[in-house]
């Protein structure tokens, strides 16, 4: 299978950057609707000129708007999408259901990619992914090469092979939605996982060997290549919006060529050099991820989040003035070095020999001295982080050519012909009646040099066949002005390329009136212990949902009680009648015709195209997403017929996180099985404001890990307030609250 090598685009430097270091395609985003909302980006004037370029090179192009989008965004949204396909996008990555339906809708012939913040890691959540005509999915980080290569679907697929990690998986973390007001899913996460965090059982602090426990090291597959090459992986992609345009080009390269010498049958081994270079640019430690099965120290960097560079050397001796190192690499001035027991960087500006002169540069085994502007106390180890001189060669960019192959027919007495090919297209040049030569014939020399002499633009010669008569003369002028005209004609037509014909469809936006306040309040809890059932039974609570399978079937004929499935699901048993609360598609599309469904808030769904999509579906109800504001939700129910399958969350701790790496296993657990989850200690991560986040094993044969928000959300004062909107149904979440805790909470809901 031919592979496609997908690079990061954070801005045009990185787009530049990506190109001439041989990547197929690339992925970018716009100033809004990215999930990376602080890059740089593109406008749209730069999109339109990025477009054209990309394909000038004949590269793909994929822009990103796979966040989740607000009611009133659906529009304006719909209206970008639109200017991308009509200037040629080849392609738009999606994570928002309602969305990806309405562009299905409206603009069929757009090919659509489904973005990993999906959460795409089964084989039942790809058959609805064909169902909606999904050209290529991208899936979710925490899947093995095997599981992938399990997966049967008409799709391409799409997997990460180098790059930063989410500890979360991705579209399911919430945590600098709710602590910073900067959300995961809508482009703007504050990376909260690499912040530091200590590690409490029951009330008592747990030694670790690091303080960033939810700091996942830096993915790579440079040691697996040729795996990832014969694996089901259609396109290799890239982590690195964020990145310089430095990092993507050398990235780029280095894959590049792996590429390549697979596919020539040549060694794929990387040289020390490379590897050191690599580091340099970017790494925090380097992980197989769990694309390889990497787990805790193998997969985390718990010690530090920042980036390493490679070791420089030792601190030999401090003063208020200057640092004294002893080297063990190169150092030139302007690297960037960082000083690892202070944990503190900076610029190298001044560099001295031993002999106190300036110089710019110094060699591995020199003894340097470098000015203590940064207050330095502790001795210790030094890191290069930035070498000056690998980025200005990255900088210097070696422009690609696009190879052309020509054919000049020079007959006497006809207009000269000359014609352009690029292996796809074919363009043609007439000009003036060739003449007979009085004296000196024009050689093939002659015309091969003028014809070849493309300078600037884009293309080389590759190859030129002549037919002529003898005796010809052709003026130079005149071979010169076809030679600009070919070039322009080719680059219009490969700029302008059309990867799918522009195709509109009318869909509608139906306003529906605000209801009369309803005089329903359903109250739905979610339990995690068989007393709490007990007492919302007790309370006659219009739906209970459990976690735990065995209380659901022990209780499931004695109230109207919900078992909630697993987010993250591999196996899915033949369920009928069923009552089921499902947080992944999977579920959803394989449970929704022979059971009650509902849909979970993991579904992020934030505006009301996406709750038609559910319902088109038989979902009963639907939880909307507890990223809503009251304005938001008041906007969605305007376009929303039967509000009465809304649910809202009112009461709990949310789930903030779900991990497939078990964080208990490697920072507590010393035996080869883990037993943790078994046991009755309460574990916590704290952060640096004491809050404490509580942390859940799921004792499933997934073995993740959940964790849950430092306090309630509550909007019970909203609750009135909503039922006026034709709200219903509102949703409690209880973590391991006690009987009069629960007592307290249903008396605020009354």
């Amino acid at each position: 299978m031919k592979k496609e090598l997908l690079s990061p685009v954070g801005n045009k430097e990185s787009l530049l950057a990506a190109i001439h270091n041989g990547c197929d395609a690339v992925y970018l985003g716009g100033k809004k609707f990215g999930a990376r909302a602080y890059a740089d980006n593109f406008n749209e004037s730069e999109m339109v000129k990025a477009i054209k370029y990309c394909h000038l090179y004949g590269v793909k192009i994929y822009v990103t708007i796979n966040t989740m989008i607000y009611e009133t965004e659906l529009e304006g949204c719909l209206e970008y999408i639109r200017f991308l396909h009509q200037n040629n996008v080849d392609a738009v990555i999606m994570q928002d259901l309602g969305l990806i339906k309405l562009v299905r809708d409206k603009y069929p012939n757009l090919e659509i990619h489904a973005s990993t913040q999906m959460h795409n890691h089964n084989m039942e959540q790809l058959k609805m992914l064909e169902h909606l005509g999904i050209k290529r999915v991208v899936l979710a980080r925490e899947l093995s090469l095997e599981e992938i290569n399990n997966f049967d679907t008409s799709m391409e697929i799409e997997a990460f092979i180098h790059g930063a990690l989410c500890i979360s998986y991705s579209g399911q973390c919430l945590f600098s939605s709710l602590l910073m007001d900067r959300s995961g899913n809508r482009g703007s996460c504050a990376g909260i996982c690499r912040l530091p965090f200590t590690l409490i059982k029951n009330d008592r602090v747990v030694p670790t060997k690091g303080k960033y426990l939810l700091s996942p090291k830096e993915f790579s597959t440079l040691e697996h290549f040729k795996e990832i090459m014969e694996s089901n992986i259609y396109s290799l992609k890239i982590e690195g919006r964020m990145k310089s345009p430095s990092y993507v080009g050398f990235v780029t390269r280095l894959y590049r060529n792996l590429i390549d010498n697979y596919n020539e049958n040549k060694s794929l081994e990387i040289s020390e050099e490379e590897i050191n270079k690599l580091k340099v640019l970017f790494n925090r430690g380097f992980t197989k991820g769990h694309l390889f099965k990497d787990t805790n120290e193998d997969l985390m960097n718990i010690e530090t989040p920042n980036h390493q560079g490679i070791f420089l050397g030792n601190v030999l001796e401090i003063n208020k003035d200057k640092i004294k190192i002893k080297l063990e690499c190169d150092l030139h001035q302007e690297d960037g070095i960082r000083f690892v027991n202070d944990d503190k960087g900076c610029m190298v500006n001044f560099l001295y020999n031993e002999s106190g002169f300036l110089v710019n540069h110094a060699r591995s085994g020199d003894i340097v001295f470098v000015t203590n502007k940064i207050n330095l106390k502790k001795k210790g180890k030094v890191l290069k982080t930035i070498d000056s001189v690998l980025t200005k060669e990255l900088e210097n960019i070696r422009y690609k050519k696009i190879p052309i192959l020509c054919e000049l027919t020079a007959k006497k007495g006809i207009p000269l012909s000359i014609k352009f090919s690029d292996g796809e297209n074919v363009v043609v040049e007439k000009g003036n009646r060739v003449e007979e030569s009085l004296k000196n014939s024009t050689s093939n020399e002659v015309i091969e040099e003028k014809i070849g002499g493309l300078g600037n633009s884009p293309f080389v010669l590759q190859d030129i066949q002549i037919i002529r008569d003898k005796e010809i003369f052709i003026p130079m002028s005149e071979l010169k002005s076809l030679r600009r005209n070919l070039e322009e004609k080719l680059t219009e037509i490969r700029e302008n390329k059309v990867p799918n014909v522009f195709l509109e469809k009318e869909v509608t936006f139906k306003k529906e009136p605000i209801l009369k306040p309803t005089a329903k309040k359903n109250i739905n809890v979610l339990v995690r212990n068989e007393e709490q059932l007990n007492i919302c039974l007790s309370k006659n609570v219009h739906a209970i949902y459990v976690t735990d399978s065995s209380l659901y079937h022990k209780y499931k004929n004695k109230g109207n009680v919900y078992l909630r499935l697993s987010r993250v699901k591999n196996d899915f048993l033949h369920l009928v009648g069923e009552k089921l609360l499902v947080g992944e598609t999977g579920s959803l599309y394989k449970y929704r015709k022979e059971n009650e469904v509902v849909a979970d808030y993991f579904f992020n769904i934030a505006n009301s195209s996406s709750v038609r999509f559910l319902e088109s579906l038989g979902i009963s109800r639907i939880t909307l997403s507890i990223e809503n504001d009251m304005e938001q939700i008041k906007e969605l129910c305007k376009y929303v017929n039967k509000k009465e399958k809304i649910e809202v969350f009112v009461y709990g701790k949310p789930e903030i996180m779900v991990m497939r790496h078990c964080p208990l296993n490697m920072l507590v657990n010393q035996e080869k099985n883990c037993t943790i989850c078994q046991e009755k200690d309460k574990y916590y991560l704290k952060d640096c404001h004491d809050k404490l986040y509580r942390i859940l094993p799921e004792i499933t044969e997934n073995h993740l890990t959940h964790l849950f928000y430092y306090k309630n959300m509550d909007l019970s004062e909203q609750i009135k307030e909503l039922q006026k909107i034709g709200i219903e149904n509102y949703r409690i979440e209880l973590l391991e609250e006690t009987k009069e805790e629960i007592e307290s909470i249903f008396c605020k809901m009354s």
